[in-house]
């Protein structure tokens, strides 16, 4: 690791080495987001590794269990019962083996219930909610949890079998959507701005999630009926809508129905990029479903739009913070994790570069402390493009950008 990111990565996780006394706000402390299982998983890369503590890792841990932990029909991947045993997972110590014990049961009946939800949506032929199906609060967060930690059990072929559902085509007042076309706007809300709807593209709340999923999960040899035929769906979808070509290639964070009619979208070029909405988080699924599934030249498309995106100024330009979602810290690990698959050593030449850019950028930090959003985020992304080898807790799978 270079001395400055070694340093960086330490300053931070010293900063978060005491867990507050209360709850900072509610949920703190199950929001794999902003709250304690993210600063967890920095203890847990640290210890693993030998450069921390265990018992940072363990006042942390019992930080996120302060109160009951929470499965309810809004608990997802970044909050409640899949947030804590993600975290708590990646630690890989029999002291918490009991611990997610209790938790699997829980999150097991949650992935039925919301899966029965979602057939049941299905069936009545309505359009879906991004919360049903996305990373940051939908089945395909918990399904990523799920192929982690039971990749051989029945609750993620549950999940695996809805998405493959999700995206057979609606046909819906005379048109055909996609079938994870929602009504909302990307906040997930009815808004004057989406008559009609969109469909979304991003990593988080999109159906760029999803085929990350679909993808990483065939590459793993855990498949269901379909498996294939939704990969390519998705793929022929975003084609559809990729412009460019070479390193010039990019997508629209999302379509509107009008941009739908039209074949055509308003947006002029390509978005900030982010791992949420932008090239990074979609050109790796993209990297990853051709690898799953021996499409050579879309593994090239892929590439070639990242290493655009990583060398375009203009676009680095546009990053205004620091953050995992948001910021470097996502665009870095990304990027790592890309060059890491690629089929050229150019994306891994840009690396060090973005890493002084996330170093550079990395001024004093805000408030969050958490994975997603905060410091903890930073300094593993920092770890990681730095010590050149990939986390052993397997924190980022929760990006979905692990392959």
């Amino acid at each position: 690791m270079t001395p400055a990111s070694a340093q960086a990565f330490a300053d931070i996780a010293e900063r978060l080495r005491h867990p507050p006394a209360g709850c900072p706000e509610p949920g703190w402390g199950q929001s794999l987001s902003h709250g304690a299982p993210g600063v967890a998983l920095l203890h847990i890369e640290r210890a693993r590794t030998g450069a921390g503590s265990w018992a940072i890792v363990h006042a942390w841990a019992a930080a996120a269990s302060r109160t009951p932990v929470a499965a309810n029909p809004s608990s997802g991947l970044f909050h409640g019962a899949p947030a804590v045993a993600f975290a708590l997972h990646g630690a890989d110590r029999p002291g918490y083996a009991g611990a997610l014990r209790a938790l699997d049961g829980p999150i097991a009946i949650l992935a039925r219930r919301r899966v029965e939800q979602a057939h049941a949506r299905i069936d009545r032929g309505h359009l879906p909610p991004l919360t049903e199906y996305d990373l940051i609060s939908g089945l395909t967060g918990i399904g990523c949890h799920l192929l982690r930690r039971h990749p051989d059990g029945a609750e993620i072929r549950h999940v695996l079998s809805y998405l493959v559902q999700l995206t057979e085509p609606i046909h819906m007042g005379g048109e055909i959507l996609p079938g994870w076309w929602t009504r909302n706007g990307p906040t997930d809300e009815p808004s004057d701005d989406f008559p009609g709807g969109h469909g979304n593209l991003g990593i988080a709340h999109g159906i760029t999630g999803p085929l990350a999923l679909l993808a990483v999960a065939m590459k793993r040899g855990v498949t269901v009926a379909g498996h294939a035929d939704a990969i390519g769906r998705i793929c022929a979808w975003t084609d559809r809508w990729r412009h460019g070509s070479g390193t010039e290639v990019w997508w629209p964070p999302w379509v509107t129905r009008d941009e739908l009619r039209t074949g055509r979208v308003t947006q002029h070029g390509p978005s900030r990029p982010s791992w949420c909405y932008g090239t990074p988080g979609q050109a790796r699924a993209q990297q990853v479903a051709a690898q799953a599934t021996g499409h050579t030249d879309r593994q090239r498309v892929a590439e070639a739009a990242l290493l655009g995106c990583v060398t375009d100024e203009r676009q680095l330009a546009q990053l205004t913070d620091v953050s995992l979602c948001h910021g470097w810290a996502g665009l870095v690990q990304t990027a790592w994790r890309t060059a890491a698959d690629a089929s050229t050593s150019e994306l891994a030449a840009r690396v060090p570069y973005l890493r002084a850019q996330l170093l550079r950028h990395r001024a004093e930090p805000g408030p969050d402390v958490g994975l997603l959003d905060g410091a903890a985020g930073v300094a593993l992304a920092l770890h990681t493009t730095a010590s050149h080898t990939p986390p052993v807790s397997g924190w980022d799978a929760c990006l979905l950008t692990h392959g």
